[in-house]
Order: C-alpha cells, then structure tokens, then sequence
C-alpha cells in the first residue's frame, strides 16, 4: 500500500468527524497485515472523558472485525503542524505491536513516517505482564 493512499483515506476519515466542542477534526487509517484498511475519526461527547480518538476508532473497528496485526496507521488533523497520536492511543497502538508505522501527515505530500518506538519508547505490553495473551 503507497502511503499517500493512506493519508489519503486518513483525510477522507477526518471529514466524518464528530468535535462540535474543539472544532479539531481527526482523521486515521489503518493498515493490517493482510491490506485491509480500517478508517476512524475522532467522536467527541460533550462531557469530555467519553470522547474517542481516530487512531482509537480505527483499532477497535479492526479488531472487532477480528483483525489485530497492523502494518502502518496514517494520522491527519487540522493542526498546520503534524497531529500526533495522545498517549493513550500510543498506548493503545502498542497493544498490537511493536512493528507498526505511524505516519503524521498534513497531506498526501507532506508526511513523516516514524516508528513506534522513537515516538514511545520503553512502553509497557503485553509481555511485561506475566500472562498469556494470545497473540503469538
């Protein structure tokens, strides 16, 4: 998958979003290891704390449809610098994997691709816990 096809679905993703509250719109997509991509945007609920993230949508959509091993997840957001995930999605990007690309985009053109590690590093998963999590 070109990576500019991503942000591009990133981009369309962001247009569903729901922020009548900060009026900033987030667009993700996400890229699974067997090419299908899953979209997310950010849904806001006016008392806050229910308010989900893009990248979260995205992963929860993927893994409710049974996928769980991601290759890339692309992240657009009306910032006129580049929108990073918060740490909660970081965390949340960890569960599935070291391995992912996280693409931060303003658009198709102008990109950095990073990865999981440089942008959260020492992060706590899976096997630092002592139990079975069933994804070996």
């Amino acid at each position: 998958m070109d990576k500019r096809q991503l942000i591009k679905k990133a981009l369309e993703a962001k247009e569903k979003s729901y922020a009548p509250y900060s009026n900033f719109h987030v667009g993700a997509a996400l890229l699974t290891k067997n090419g299908k991509i899953y979209t997310g945007c950010n849904i806001e609920s006016a008392s806050y704390t229910p308010t989900n993230c893009a990248e979260r949508t995205a992963i929860f959509k993927a893994v409710s449809e049974g996928d769980r091993e991601f290759v890339a997840i692309a992240i657009v957001g009306d910032s006129k610098t580049y929108t990073y995930p918060c740490g909660v999605c970081r965390q949340v990007i960890r569960e599935f994997g070291k391995d992912i690309k996280i693409i931060v985009a303003k658009s198709e053109d102008d990109y950095k691709e990073y990865d999981l590690e440089e942008l959260f590093p020492h992060s706590f998963g899976p096997e630092d816990l002592n139990v079975k999590t069933g994804r070996e």
